[in-house]
């Protein structure tokens, strides 16, 4: 059998052990100086104050001297868990924008890794809300889980219509005071052309097409003239 050297193997024994203890505490650190790196960094979204009205009219407090809470009526908790889903659903949008522009730039090293930390947050949150969305539409009223963020898309939709309309009408008033401006413009140029046209017209020399009464009367010699007495015939005598 083999002697096994005790005493030589404490050595090389020890130094795994420190080896492997430094590794394990600089990991349990470096882990949570980045969670609390994470923790800290500004959320991508602002707060979300369509669900914290569905939230306060859902678990609505009883006022003081009151036992009960006041009785919220149905349509009014459907319609703010409508305009919660129309939030998330603009919220969806400039995740999926922002999602091809943010990747692009870490991989040329333009942004640092807390962007795309918060941006991948922010995505999870997003999951999160649609599937708290969908129970609490399917809570309220049975299958509304399955159309409510299409309601929420026709409803965002037309949102962003009315606001281009409201641009184009508040551009309106402007537009046409250019225009009147410009109209002005254009005739005064046009008038101006009309004056130095009729200016010039008056300033050139006439001439007149009549003959006057020292013009020279041109006769023609080969023309043999006729007496006015006319010719008389001599008669021979028989």
């Amino acid at each position: 059998m083999f002697d096994i050297n005790w005493r030589g193997l404490l050595l090389p024994l020890a130094y795994l052990a420190v080896l492997t203890g430094t590794f394990v505490t600089f990991s349990t650190v470096y882990r949570r100086r980045k969670a609390f790196q994470s923790a800290n960094l500004a959320p991508w979204f602002g707060p979300h104050l369509q669900r914290n009205i569905y939230l306060s009219l859902l678990h609505m407090e009883p006022e003081e001297g009151s036992e009960k809470a006041p009785k919220i009526p149905d349509s009014v908790i459907r319609a703010a868990l409508l305009r919660r889903a129309v939030e998330d659903i603009n919220r969806i949008i400039q995740i999926r924008t922002a999602k091809a522009a943010c990747s692009s730039l870490l991989q040329r090293g333009s942004v640092g890794d807390d962007l795309w930390q918060r941006f991948q947050r922010a995505e999870k949150e997003m999951e999160d809300e649609l599937r708290d969305v969908v129970m609490e539409a399917n809570a309220l009223v049975p299958g509304w889980g399955q159309i409510i963020f299409q309601s929420a898309n026709e409803i965002a939709a037309n949102k962003v219509l009315r606001d281009r309309l409201d641009e184009i009408e508040a551009q309106a008033d402007s537009e046409k005071e250019w225009w009147e401006k410009r109209r002005a413009a254009i005739q005064t140029e046009f008038m101006k052309e009309l004056d130095n046209e009729s200016e010039k017209s008056h300033s050139r020399p006439t001439t007149s097409s009549g003959g006057g009464d020292d013009e020279p009367v041109l006769v023609d010699g080969s023309t043999p003239s006729t007496p006015s007495g006319g010719s008389k015939k001599k008669k021979g005598k028989k």
